[in-house]
């Protein structure tokens, strides 16, 4: 039947959601080290068979977590037109808040910050494979705008750092604080306007 398929790979993906969220609940509450993937099928409700098919590792499992939280992993600055900053910048500053506003972004902060003492290897693999990727795209971007005489930017990766700063510390930083914190779209959409905009007033031709 045509319907089969899409059916088991929606059984597959709500499984594997739920591998990603007990795993990451269990590594935050008792410590990567303590957890067993054992533990995560039976707060997953998955077989082992199911969670090891997947996930043969934790080491495996976390990458997957990151990956998920950093998603989508779009290489955007091939796709944007360096002449014209102010829309690159706004883009980029989009894809960026919508992937900090995810509940998985902030779950995935809080286990990297509760696990650094023990497990400080789970913070650089989610720098190296989520954070560093993106970061990268963008400060591609100011790169090839300053080639292209459309900003002037001496460099590229502290403006890169200046401007998904203050996007950051108006979607995630304050979450790891407050439970409440829940932006809507309207005020993340604003944030990322002025984030552009103090971009371009500072690097921007004149």
């Amino acid at each position: 039947m045509p319907g089969t398929s899409s059916f088991h790979q929606q059984v597959a993906a709500d499984k594997r959601a739920a591998i990603l969220t007990a795993a990451t609940a269990l590594f935050g509450a008792q410590g990567f080290a303590r957890t067993s993937l054992a533990q995560i099928a039976t707060a997953a409700q998955v077989s082992k068979a199911t969670l090891f098919k997947q996930f043969p590792t934790k080491d495996a499992l976390f990458d997957a977590i990151v990956d998920e939280a950093w998603t989508p992993q779009v290489r955007l600055t091939a796709q944007l037109d360096p002449t014209d900053p102010e829309a690159g910048l706004r883009a980029l500053g989009t894809v960026y808040a919508d992937m900090l506003g995810q509940p998985s972004m902030a779950g995935l902060y809080r286990l990297v910050i509760a696990q650094a003492p023990s497990s400080p290897e789970l913070g650089r693999r989610q720098f190296d494979l989520g954070k560093l990727p993106f970061f990268e795209q963008v400060r591609r971007y100011f790169h090839a705008a300053a080639d292209a005489g459309s900003l002037n930017v001496q460099d590229p990766t502290m403006a890169a750092t200046q401007m998904l700063g203050m996007i950051s510390n108006f979607v995630l930083w304050p979450k790891m604080f407050l439970a409440d914190w829940n932006p809507d779209a309207s005020a993340v959409a604003y944030a990322v306007e002025e984030a552009a905009l103090t971009t371009l007033a500072r690097y921007g031709k004149r």
